[in-house]
This record gives C-alpha cells, structure tokens and sequence, in this order.
C-alpha cells in the first residue's frame, strides 16, 4: 500500500502546472462533423493499422458523456474537425431528453493536431459544473482541464490547468471529488498513474500505479465509492504492438489503497508482469489482449469486455479476433467468448441491465472489410454473457465503417450509445450516430445546421431490413 505523498509536494507540483485561469465565450460550429484519423501505415492493401472516423476514439479515454438527470440531458464531447489539415476541435455538446434536439456544439478549444488520442473526456460535479479533460499523446505540456462557467451549460467555459496527461479517465465520486486516472510517458514507457482532487483545480501529485516493463493501456469505471480499472501490459520485447495479459485492480478511499476483485490489497506500484492484479495469463497463451470496457453486475461485480487476437497488424494474417468477457464471480474469474470480430480495433460498449446484458459493437464486416469498425450490431444475453443473441443489425448499407460505440454514464433509454463513421482506406468525412436503448432506430447527428437547434433524424444506414 502506498502512503499520500506530502502536502508540500502536491503544492509544489499544483504551482508547476496551474496556469491563470481564464473564462471565455465557447465559439459554436454549425454541425457535427468528426476527426478523421489513422495510425501506423501498413504498406499493404489494409493501408493502416487502424484509422477512420475517430470522434469518439479512444476506449482508454473516458467517459464521454454524461446522462445528468437534473438536467434531463445527456452531455457528450467527441473530436471534431474544423475542415483544415492538424486541427482538432474539443468539442461539447448535448441531446435534450425534454425536446429531442441538440444544440449547435460548442469549441472548448483547438488544437493544432488531429491526432485523435488527443480527444476530449468529461465530468459533472455536484454542483453541476461541466468538466472536459483534453489530453496529450506524450510528455508534452499540452494537456488542459476547462471547467464551465455556469452549472449544466456548453456556452461559456474556464480553463483551470494546463499540465501533462494522456489517456484521461477522470471519475468524480459524489461529496469526495475527482478520482483521476491517466498515463504518464516516461522514456517511451506509458505508465499508470492517479491524482486527486477535492475541487478540480488544486490536485495531488501523480501516484504511480503501474509500470510493467513497457507500460499499459487501461480501462476503468465507478461504482458508488469504488474506482475500478482493468489494463493489460506491453512487453519490452514488441511493446504496445505486443499488449497482452489482462489485470484488474479498484480503490474505495481515493486511491489510498488498491485491491484485487477479491479484496486483497496489493503494493504499488505494480512492476512485475506476474502479480496479484493478474485476471487472465494471455501471454502463455500467445494471445493479444484489446480492452473494450469494463461495467458491473446486480452485485457490484467486475465484468470486463476484450477481445483477444493472434497478432497487431489488420487482416487474416492475424487469425480470429475473438470477443469475451471476464466476469468476476465473489471467488474466482469466468470468461465467456460470444463472436469474431475481422479487426483489433473493433470497438464495442457493455451494458448492464436488471434483466440482461447487452453490447453494442461494430462485429458485422463494414462496406471496407477489415478495416477499423463495420456494421454496428446489438447483442443481448439474459445468462450473465453465458450465451448472446444477435438481437439487431443496427447499421445496413453504409457508406463508411461504424466506430467506437461509446456507452454515457447513466445512460438514459433515448441516448444510449454514440460513434462516428469514416472510411479506414482514404481520408474522409464523418459523421456521429446515435440510438436508442432497444435499437428502434438510428439517428445522424446534423452535420449542418442553420438554427440554433435541430432535431436528429433517421439515419440513411438505419434501414428496415432487421435480421436476426
């Protein structure tokens, strides 16, 4: 167990990287349009290691968005494109559950970027203040936290900090405050750490969870008091191309202490590969492990959703990309394969009902086969993920591959999961979707708009052919 680090260190490090604060009007788009992105060319006919339409990218950054039930809106940020080359807009939004329309999105910021991994993430406070956390991928100081002037608004926002983070996963428990998780670049290695914060704008300074050989990429969720996470490890022999092994770690006190599923606590920082946060040895299998997202049973307990692969480069050449889940019993882990993916990066969001599991995921191949994302697909299991029905196709016909199927926190029934579009071969526009918790339809968020607000309507690649 690892003790708070002294008061005068976190002063010292909150002086380094407090900039002035500043508030300003948030300027409007008019419409949504999504960053495209791609990364790692391959020379071959995949083009890319992956790439597409990348607003709701990436899985390590979260959440997104936010159902608030005071306000009876679901706010949501995403990345977004200004239509010039290098520029990423942090964009904030939101869907009114009273009226059925969005408003013009706002722009927090731009940057000059349009590496995606650089894309927003958001919280709400007690008070209802909006925060949106806007990463860096690297060691540069370029990471910022902006905070909205008035309770539940998008027009106007302050920026409270601008330091260094990447993969930002900021949780705030209710009357403690913010739980924050992110990476840490240090010669090369991306390395799991922590901060805290009563009022988001004096923090602790980082705490060091995981730094195993080359690093991790994590995932992570709240419930009540408890932060949850679940990550994988890159060797120092292939390094992220080589992620395997899935680990599982949760705090109840802030980050004071860290504890396995079963409640034993365990010494931080982790540096040994094989440790008691260890859920699954996928390295023995000679398997790669790509999270997806991790939620909770009736109980409280951990499942998480992943996908497992025989290789990083897209195409057969890498075999089966196969789903499971990983569900925490009270006395040891199950895993349950539900289908076959044609991509690593395939992306999909759990949710847990009173009655059943579901998934939304892009498993069906897209019109680019093989490529990142394809027709998105809704999953249902009413066995604890023992068995999974194909219950809806949700996308038919489309232009471009579905991405990153994104699930709001406390999502409501009318908004309850949000991705983009894009084509993973060439540069092109995209676009934002949404439906609904039964997958009646999908809906397009306007990619132009002439008033202030605007209805979503029906998707092209909603259609009316629903196979089962």
């Amino acid at each position: 167990m690892r003790s708070a680090l002294p008061l005068f260190l976190a002063l010292i490090f909150a002086a380094i990287v407090a900039d002035a604060t500043r508030a300003a009007p948030a300027e409007q788009a008019d419409g949504y349009r999504g960053i495209w992105y791609m990364n790692q060319s391959t020379g071959d006919d995949f083009k890319y290691k992956y790439s597409g339409g990348f607003a709701t990218y990436p899985q390590q950054q979260e959440p997104i968005a936010i159902y608030s039930a005071a306000a009876n809106k679901t706010f949501f940020c995403y990345g977004g494109s200004t239509g010039k080359p290098k520029e990423l807009a942090e964009m904030i939004s939101y869907f009114n559950h009273a009226t059925g329309q969005v408003p013009r999105p706002r722009i927090v910021m731009i940057k000059k970027t349009d590496d995606a991994h650089e894309n927003p993430v958001l919280q709400v406070d007690d008070s209802g203040h909006l925060w949106v956390f806007c990463s860096t991928h690297g060691p540069a100081n370029n990471s910022y936290i902006f905070r909205s002037v008035k309770p539940y608004s998008i027009d106007e926002f302050e920026q409270v900090t601008r330091t260094n983070f990447s993969y930002s996963e900021p949780w705030y428990i209710p009357g403690e405050g913010f739980l924050f998780l992110h990476t840490r670049y240090k010669e090369g290695r991306r390395q799991l750490n922590w901060m805290a914060s009563k009022d988001g704008r004096e923090w602790s300074a980082p705490s060091l969870l995981a730094a195993v050989e080359m690093g991790h990429y994590q995932i992570s969720n709240r419930h009540g008091g408890r932060v949850c996470t679940a990550f994988n490890y890159h060797p120092m022999k292939g390094g992220l191309n080589a992620r395997t092994n899935l680990y599982y770690l949760e705090t109840s006190d802030m980050g004071k202490s860290w504890r396995t599923a079963a409640g034993d606590a365990v010494t931080i920082p982790l540096t040994n590969k094989h440790n008691d946060a260890m859920v699954f040895d996928y390295e023995s299998e000679h398997r790669l492990v790509y999270l997806k997202d991790i939620n909770f049973d009736d109980a409280g307990r951990p499942v998480i959703l992943y996908l497992t692969s025989a290789g990083f480069m897209p195409g057969p050449a890498s075999g089966t990309r196969e789903w499971f889940t990983a569900h925490w019993l009270g006395d040891h882990w199950v895993r349950h394969s539900f289908t076959n993916s044609d991509h690593n990066y395939d992306f999909g969001s759990l949710y847990i009902e009173s009655d059943q599991w579901r998934i939304i995921a892009p498993t069906e191949p897209g019109p680019q086969p093989n490529g990142t994302g394809g027709e998105m697909v809704m999953w249902t299991s009413s066995d604890e993920g023992a068995n999974w029905t194909k219950t809806k196709q949700l996308t038919h016909n489309s232009e471009f591959n579905h991405t990153y199927a994104r699930r709001p926190v406390d999502a409501n029934p009318q908004f309850y999961s949000l991705w983009a579009d894009g084509n993973p071969l060439e540069r092109s526009e995209s676009t934002l979707y949404f439906t609904d918790r039964e997958g009646s339809h999908v809906w397009q968020l306007p990619t132009h708009m002439d008033a202030e607000f605007a209805s979503p309507g029906i998707a092209a690649c909603d259609g009316d052919d629903r196979r089962n």
